[in-house]
Parts: structure tokens; sequence; C-alpha cells
């Protein structure tokens, strides 16, 4: 039963060319929110539970490798190979800053305070925007060993870890001194490195395994062969008993987390999986191809009922609008039924 739910996710269109970065807002006082970042060069935002369409984010030249949202969901950052990572306001849509480089940008993150945005790429150099002085000039970071592939903040914006294109392994540096502190050893190069939400570990995919580290101590604490090349993982954020890993076959596998059994597939990506990543609230995950699409599926049954009974929204953006009029006059169970046909009429039309 638990696959047969998997298999229908809600299908996003818009991008013209590949999907290479996912990320989700925390939920806020308006929802929670995903961002995508593609080769098309423009990154786009929605509704993080229903998929539609909000906004896109227009002035880059080339693609778009990385993209985040800040805390509260408010401003936007990208980063890309037109050579510059931007800013941009998450209301309106406005570019609010232009961070020049002097080669591609792979790779940005909001620290947790969403006062610094952290850059990197095949310039080999981290590097610490202040975005009270976006004009100042950025706090470098002592040089990578190779093109930085990831970046992400931990330990409340004390650490950062990153990731290189040419070479394995992941480095944590400590921002006071700018200095290396640990490298977790990997046989390949990481291509995707998440933080755990709770903050417990992190999360690395480097092709043939999906590793889990302590992110206190550093320490490996699980490592799990894929069934095929993986590009990304994430982890369940509220029970963490499963995780998700997709890439060169073109499915997003759902495995148990304490066993590395994989427990779901989920078919219907028509070229390799670039990302994956849990919503905040775990009831749902995306996956970004180079298809063009984002696909997001719904994790159980148990969650998906209860994703549904919450007022005002639903599996389709029609759902959702009728759901605010409707929600004192109908009966949950009517929603229910709603949403899953409008959920089954949006997978045909793809």
């Amino acid at each position: 039963m638990d696959k047969k739910k998997l298999a229908v996710p809600l299908v996003c269109h818009g991008h013209s060319r590949p999907v290479v970065d996912l990320f989700y807002s925390p939920v806020t006082p308006d929802g929670f929110f995903l961002i995508s970042a593609s080769k098309d060069s423009s990154p786009m935002l929605r509704n993080g539970e229903t998929g539609d369409w909000i906004g896109t984010f227009e002035g880059h030249k080339g693609a778009v490798w990385s993209c985040c949202l800040d805390t509260n969901a408010l401003r936007a950052a990208s980063a890309s190979a037109d050579f510059t990572a931007k800013l941009w306001d998450a209301l309106t849509g406005d570019e609010l800053h232009s961070f020049e480089h002097k080669h591609i940008v792979r790779a940005c993150a909001f620290s947790e305070d969403t006062h610094l945005l952290l850059t990197g790429g095949l310039e080999k150099v981290l590097r610490v925007f202040d975005l009270n002085r976006p004009d100042a000039p950025p706090r470098e970071v002592d040089k990578s060993p190779g093109s930085v592939r990831t970046a992400a903040w931990l330990h409340s914006d004390q650490t950062i870890l990153s990731s290189c294109t040419d070479i394995g392994g992941v480095r944590l540096w400590d921002v006071r001194s700018g200095k290396i502190v640990q490298t977790l050893e990997t046989k390949s190069p990481v291509t995707s490195a998440e933080v755990s939400q709770d903050g417990r570990y992190i999360i690395t995919a480097d092709g043939s395994t999906v590793k889990f580290w302590d992110a206190n101590h550093f320490g490996l604490v699980k490592s799990y062969n894929m069934p095929c090349n993986v590009e990304s993982a994430s982890l369940e954020p509220k029970l963490g008993n499963k995780f998700i890993a997709g890439g060169e076959d073109m499915w997003v596998h759902v495995f148990d987390f304490h066993t590395g059994e994989e427990i779901g597939c989920n078919k219907g990506h028509h070229g390799p999986v670039h990302c994956l990543r849990f919503s905040p609230g775990g009831e749902s995950y995306a996956s970004g191809s180079e298809d063009g699409t984002i696909r997001i599926w719904q994790l159980s049954p148990a969650n998906h009922e209860e994703h549904d009974s919450h007022p005002g929204n639903g599996p389709t953006g029609k759902v959702k609008l009728v759901a605010d009029e409707v929600v004192r006059k109908i009966e949950g169970f009517h929603i229910n039924k709603e949403g899953k046909n409008g959920e089954k009429d949006k997978a045909t039309d793809a």
C-alpha cells in the first residue's frame, strides 16, 4: 500500500532545462516554500505543499547550479555559471544584490541567523558575504583543495561544510580561524551533502554509497551501498527512520535508515535524478531531474491523510483555492477524495 501511494507524484513543469538543485524553507507563518535551480538560468519559487508556481527569479545569464531560501523565506539566493551569486527578495522577485566572482559559482547557503551568505565554486575559494553590508569585500576562507561542489553551515554558523567536484571527502572549516578542522573521507567526490534538520547527522552521497556522519563528533554512523550511482540523498526530518536517494537510474529510492533495506521505489522521471529533498515536516519530498521536471511525492498514507485534513491545503492548486470556501460545509472525507482525484488528473496530464 505504501508503494502504491508513493507512485503518484505531483508533477511541476516550468523549467526548460535540467533541474539541478532543490531547497525547502522551514515552515513559516505563510506555510513552506520550495525553490529550484535549473540550467535554464531562472530559479523558481513554489508553494512547498502543493507545488504551485509562485514566481521566477529573472536576471542570471547562465545555468543556475544552486539556490536557497533564508530561515523566514523572505530572501532567496542563487549561484550561477555567469560568475555571480545573486540575492533576491522572495516576496517581489526583485534582485537585491549581485555578488561578482571570477569563475562559475556552484554553491550558496544562508547562515542560520540569515545575516551571511556562503558561496563556493570553480575558483576553489569559499566566501562569506555580510548581507548587512553587501558592498563590503567578503571574508575568504582558506583555499579549498578543489572546485567547490556543495557548501553548508552547521553548529549555529560556527562551522562550514564543503565538498569538491574533483576529489573525495567533505571538509569542515572553523569559521573563526578559516582552517579545515576535519575531513570526512569518501572514495569518490561528494555530490550531495545535507545537514539533518535536528543537526545530528551529515548525510552525503558519493555515487556508490550514502553515508551518515555524526555532525558533532564526525564519526561515520552508517554507510549503505546503493543499487545504482546516486547523486543526492535526504533524511526524513521528523522521525529520522527513512531516507531517499536518487541518481542515474531515474528512480527515487526509499530506504530504511536503520537497516538500509529498500522499502519503496518511485518511477516517473525520464532522466537522471540530480537532487532530492524532504519537506520540513517530512510528509513529502521533492525530486529534480535531467528531464526538467520537479516531482513531489507523498511519503505515506498516514501522513498523507493528516496532510489533507489541514484546512486550506491539498495536492493541487485548484483544491487549495476551494478548500477555504468549503471547509466548513464539507466533511474532510470529501476533500480528501477530491484531492486524490485532482492528484491523479495532474499526474495524467503530465
